[in-house]
C-alpha cells in the first residue's frame, strides 16, 4: 500500500511501539502504537483509497474496543 508522506521529518522509534515502517533506503517508522494511542508519520487523509481504508479500519477497531470496555 502507498501512503502520502509530505515531509522528511521522522520519529526514531525502537522496540514494540513501531507497528509499521517503510523503506526510503533506510527503514523509516510509519506508524506507532502504545496501548490505546496510535500515530502515523504519513497523512491518511491525503492517501486516497488507502487512507480511507485505514481510517475506516481504525474506526471499526475503536468501536470494537469501546463495546468490550
Amino acid at each position: 500500500m502507498n501512503f502520502y508522506f509530505v515531509h522528511s521529518f521522522q520519529v526514531e522509534c525502537e522496540g514494540n511501539w513501531n507497528v509499521a515502517h517503510t523503506d526510503y533506503g533506510v527503514s523509516v517508522t510509519a506508524a506507532i502504537r502504545k496501548e490505546n494511542i496510535f500515530a502515523t508519520q504519513f497523512h491518511p487523509e491525503k492517501s486516497h483509497e488507502n487512507g480511507l481504508t485505514l481510517l475506516k479500519n481504525f474506526m471499526e477497531y475503536t468501536q470494537r474496543c469501546s463495546s468490550t470496555a
